[in-house]
């Protein structure tokens, strides 16, 4: 009986894992100085993150998060 939780319990985790680990970031186009959201850190230079240390969890908190970095004036 204790296996079948712990095999049940494992299915969930794995497929629950991926929406928790979920981030959001605040970041700017080098070129154009235009400030977007994204799901990945950028790793070109064509971005940057402009939220600092700040890891959104929701897209909902980077949105507000995104009205409030004083750099970000178009979006």
């Amino acid at each position: 009986m204790n296996i079948k939780a712990i095999i049940a319990a494992a299915v969930l985790t794995s497929v629950a894992s991926p929406a928790f680990a979920q981030s959001f970031y605040v970041v700017q186009d080098v070129k154009t100085k235009k400030c977007t959201i994204t799901e990945s850190k950028p790793t070109t230079t064509e971005t940057t993150v402009v939220s600092g240390d700040t890891v959104y969890k929701t897209r909902s908190e980077a949105e507000a998060g995104l009205k409030t970095v004083k750099i970000c004036t178009s979006y």
